[in-house]
């Protein structure tokens, strides 16, 4: 086929399908002609234990499709009615009182026992109630995107969405997901959504998508039993001989395909979380850890697990850094880069910007350990302001807290438009050793020190 379309009518169906749930379910309630005029009355008869508990599940999904059909003002009214719908100030004051009198153990265990009754916002409650509804807890996932999308600008959304990120969180615990293996021969409607959420390199087409689940190639995936047709995360394997160092010698359609019996290594080449809901909820390192696994047992000869990974705040940093008047390269290396541009000095920053570069062969070979040594600095010495010890770069932080060392830099890696604009098409092998991955999680976390190869190390010390 051409190249794919995604449409938002694939996110339509699927919604239609749970709507026609919550409609089948909501059916026998009586709707306000003034809906949603008073969301907190309209919270409390939610709550209500009026007429069992299938009843509470029909006002339950009243509620959640009537959200559904809201516009943007409308859900954010609802969001903020749902944040107010919190713990009884009085209540809590008297049970603070009752702690604070309890004259021995017993009585304060009990006091303390109703002070967290009265510390529990009712709004926990009715969260926990949409999550029993069918496709009640995929519902949830889509609310607290939206939380995270309008809270930024509304600090009473904030404790709302940390109430929900918990709830969130013990649901989606790494023991109650499933790991799935996805194939050329998986449902049509789970290839679309590959398509859809692969966010690091775009799939282009069929062929495409086609070559990424061939023989040498496996992606897997992280699925929980109340989102069975959901991808939560994803991630993209080739099975090489050797660390790659090119994606688009990696993604090429036209490469032979390797016989996966006897690769002897395992490239993870593209990590795609899916659900912006569950943003900060993280199985990411579970994933890989559980992958590895599986490929080490279906193929005995793979010695080498490693990624091939993008280096996204890589040129904003330079550019960031430059601009601040930062000075980056050597005298050495500034004669070396005047000598491949004829004898003139060129400016670094425009040099970058125009990307010109990529076609003088010359300038090219001056520039490839320049950026490689800055790259080196960018990955193992660069903090965020306030958080030194951790890395600068998200997708470093990302498998450092994961256990990997910085294996190492490629030069004209990702030479797309994106890999250009990101990292000036530097990528990096982040490199999983299973025998030292918990105590280099262990000194990342720890004591901020980021593992690395000592080709690495050596590059930053000179």
């Amino acid at each position: 086929m051409s190249d794919i379309a995604i449409e938002a009518g694939l996110m339509d169906r699927a919604m239609r399908r749970v709507a026609s749930f919550w409609r089948d379910l909501a059916g026998a309630v009586q709707r306000s002609p003034a809906a949603f005029s008073d969301f907190a009355e309209e919270f409390r008869e939610c709550l209500q234990a009026r007429g069992g508990e299938v009843s509470a599940r029909k006002r339950a999904a009243a509620l959640a499709e009537r959200y559904r059909g809201l516009d943007e003002a409308g859900k954010l009214g609802f969001l903020r009615a749902l944040a107010a719908f919190d713990s009884d100030a009085l209540a809590v004051t008297r049970a603070i009182e009752k702690l604070s009198a309890a004259p021995d153990a017993a009585l304060r265990a009990i006091a303390l026992a109703g002070l967290r009754r009265a510390l529990e916002p009712p709004r926990l409650r009715l969260l926990t109630a949409f999550g029993a509804i069918p496709d009640g807890v995929k519902f949830l996932v889509m609310m607290r995107a939206d939380l995270l999308r309008l809270k930024d600008d509304e600090p009473l959304l904030q404790a709302l969405e940390t109430d929900l990120k918990g709830l969130l969180g013990s649901w989606f615990d790494v023991g109650f997901l499933e790991l799935r293996a996805i194939d050329w021969k998986s449902p049509a409607a789970l290839l679309e959504k590959l398509v859809q959420y692969e966010a690091v390199h775009r799939i282009r087409t069929w062929r495409d998508l086609r070559n990424r689940l061939d023989s040498d190639r496996r992606c897997y995936a992280f699925f929980h039993p109340r989102m069975p047709d959901e991808p939560l995360i994803f991630v993209e394997v080739a099975l090489e001989r050797g660390m790659a160092a090119s994606v688009q010698k990696l993604l090429d359609e036209k490469a032979p395909v390797l016989d996966a019996g006897q690769a002897d290594t395992a490239v993870f080449y593209s990590i795609n979380n899916c659900q912006r809901g569950l943003d900060g909820i993280s199985f990411g390192n579970f994933l890989i850890k559980r992958v590895v696994e599986l490929l080490a047992a279906e193929f005995p000869k793979l010695k080498t697990f490693c990624t091939l990974s993008p280096m996204p705040g890589f040129r904003a940093w330079l550019g960031k850094t430059l601009g601040a008047g930062g000075i980056l390269l050597t005298t050495e290396e500034e004669a070396a880069l005047a000598t491949a541009n004829g004898g003139v000095a060129p400016d670094f920053a425009r040099l970058l910007a125009d990307r010109a570069w990529l076609r003088q062969e010359a300038l090219s070979r001056a520039l490839a350990p320049m950026l490689i040594r800055l790259g080196a600095r960018y990955l193992l010495q660069e903090s965020p302001q306030g958080r030194a010890g951790r890395t600068l770069d998200p997708v470093a932080h990302f498998h450092l807290s994961n256990g990997a060392r910085v294996e190492r830099l490629n030069w004209r890696a990702d030479v797309s438009e994106n890999g250009l604009r990101q990292s000036c098409g530097l990528m990096v092998n982040y490199l999983y050793d299973p025998a030292s991955i918990e105590n280099n999680h262990e000194a990342y976390v720890g004591d901020g020190q980021r593992a690395a190869s000592g080709g690495l190390k050596r590059l930053i010390r000179a």
